[in-house]
């Protein structure tokens, strides 16, 4: 079991497509419960993993430190914008599982979306990962002045990430961020393509690109099918809101479906994904994208339909990448074990 545990609804950036700090209305900035009830309720599971998030977790480094210090995790994980880790001790560091840092590719691009901080957050990263061991994964937002193909190799060679994933801005964003939606979409799908090319080249070469999305809907074609969603929120993945809530996802705290008891009583209703969902023909991989997507069509049925084309493309892709990994394993050319990812939930959705 994953908790994503929200420690404070507070963010030192605002950034273009987000808007930083989460409203009071959703959850206090602040945790109002006692820690202790938080730790027996985490404790009383087993094989859990705890995962901080917020706002910028980072901010409450006071909290981090004695969740750490008094839940008996497998796995601890982070999401951060990166500008604060130097505010936790290498201890501290080198215990997490994975950590995820927010940084959007290139540095126009980043910097765009991101206040300007793409030198902070790459210097903040190259310190830490001179000795941490675990994944260190760049979690980019890819929006209007994303090139898909450039941003991700771009974050690749800087040598420094383990992975790469992304996600769509396509749930907050609206025309403000988004002046052309439809033909970005044109110049992302063949960026995936290009990427799907390189991620062959590179195989056969005996290289797997770590590129998160690629190696999920892998997964699912080679090993297990997904969890519906991948994520795997109102399952096996809840988060706990500062008020001590506990909602199948984090982002919508504040949606009636989405909650699903408190650290005092429990776990009392788990969410499902509903229909058009189940019915596709690649729910097995997909597993319906994302709750909040399948629950709530911010941009109505035609934006709903356009993100389903869009996960269709990639998997149709990795049917390519499909074919050419089982044949190279055959060969004795990779081990197609190399493949399977993620091996525990790390918070990554799979699906853009």
């Amino acid at each position: 079991m994953l908790f994503i545990v929200m420690l404070t609804g507070r963010c030192n950036l605002k950034c273009l497509y987000c808007g930083g700090t989460i409203e009071k209305s959703v959850m206090p900035h602040d945790v109002t419960y006692n820690p202790g009830d938080l730790f027996d309720f985490l404790n009383s599971f087993r094989n859990v993993s705890v995962a901080f998030y917020g706002g910028e977790p980072l901010l409450r480094d006071d909290l981090i430190r004695e969740i750490m210090d008094s839940v008996r995790a497998k796995h601890f994980i982070i999401q951060t914008n990166g500008l604060l880790l130097n505010r936790l001790e290498k201890e501290y560091i080198r215990r997490f599982s994975t950590i995820l840092v927010s940084v959007d590719g290139v540095r126009e691009v980043t910097d765009y979306y991101r206040n300007g901080t793409y030198n902070a957050t790459i210097e903040s990263v190259r310190k830490i990962s001179e000795f941490f061991d675990g994944e260190l994964i760049a979690r980019m937002t890819a929006s209007q002045k994303t090139d898909i193909y450039r941003d991700v190799m771009h974050i690749l060679k800087l040598d420094i990430f383990t992975h790469v994933h992304w996600q769509i801005d396509a749930v907050w964003s609206n025309q403000g961020v988004w002046r052309d939606f439809d033909g970005w979409m044109l110049d992302y799908s063949s960026g995936v393509s290009r990427l799907t090319d390189r991620f062959i080249y590179e195989l056969k070469n005996g290289k797997v690109l770590r590129i998160v999305p690629f190696l999920g809907v892998l997964k699912a074609m080679l090993f297990e099918s997904n969890s519906p969603p991948p994520c795997e929120s109102g399952r096996e993945s809840f988060a706990v809101t500062t008020d001590g809530r506990i909602v199948a996802c984090p982002v919508v705290a504040d949606l009636e479906w989405n909650w699903c008891g408190d650290i005092w009583n429990g776990i009392s209703r788990k969410v499902e994904i509903i229909d058009p969902c189940p019915s596709c023909r690649y729910f097995r991989i997909c597993g319906g994208r994302c709750l909040v997507s399948n629950r709530e069509w911010f941009w109505g049925e035609k934006g709903f339909r356009d993100l389903c084309s869009l996960t269709a493309h990639l998997i149709e892709s990795m049917k390519r990448v499909k074919k050419v990994a089982l044949e190279l394993h055959d060969q004795g050319m990779i081990d197609i074990r190399e493949l399977y990812y993620p091996r525990f939930n790390n918070t990554t959705e799979i699906i853009p």
